[in-house]
């Protein structure tokens, strides 16, 4: 029989700004580590509200590159601290114009071990999201984690049918 990982998932309400968005996720995060999560993995866009429901240029605001951003860099601090494994999906920028769907995964020691990249990316109404992302081509990577294998996908309800959301 195979051992038992300890997994915490976070969906929460927009608090109304990036800032206070992130100090919640780590709040939460200390509050999983503490119960005894041993990986965790935050909502789509977990610093911001999901603005796709709009087409409006301010949200490319929200980018960062990813792993050299502050947030990347924070969380992987926390994830030593807690040595806990965090999935971190957030609005990522390579240049100006390419931007990206993306999960950061970092590991319980805090080394950053790459990303996911969304790579169905729908365009319906509600659901404007080739007007913030580009898709990913990178597949699905696994990585190999202190808890265990994971594997990451975006679910895309009703559009794209996938394999599973977090696969441990």
């Amino acid at each position: 029989m195979g051992r038992t990982v300890r997994a915490a998932l976070l969906q929460t309400d927009w608090t109304g700004d990036k800032g206070t968005m992130i100090d919640k996720h780590e709040a939460q995060a200390r509050e999983a580590a503490k119960q005894g999560a041993q990986v965790m993995c935050f909502q789509e866009l977990f610093y911001g509200p999901y603005f796709c429901q709009v087409q409006e240029p301010e949200y490319y605001s929200y980018t960062e590159p990813i792993p050299d951003g502050p947030t990347t860099k924070r969380f992987q601090a926390l994830a030593k601290e807690l040595g806990i494994v965090l999935v971190l999906p957030m609005y990522e920028i390579v240049q100006a114009g390419l931007y990206y769907n993306t999960a950061a995964i970092i590991d319980a020691d805090g080394k950053y071990l790459g990303k996911y990249r969304k790579q169905h990316i729908p365009q319906v109404k509600g659901f404007w999201e080739k007007y913030y992302f580009t898709p990913g081509t990178g597949g699905y990577p696994v990585f190999d984690t202190a808890v265990a294998k994971l594997e990451f996908t975006f679910v895309t309800t009703g559009t794209f049918l996938k394999a599973g959301v977090l696969s441990v």
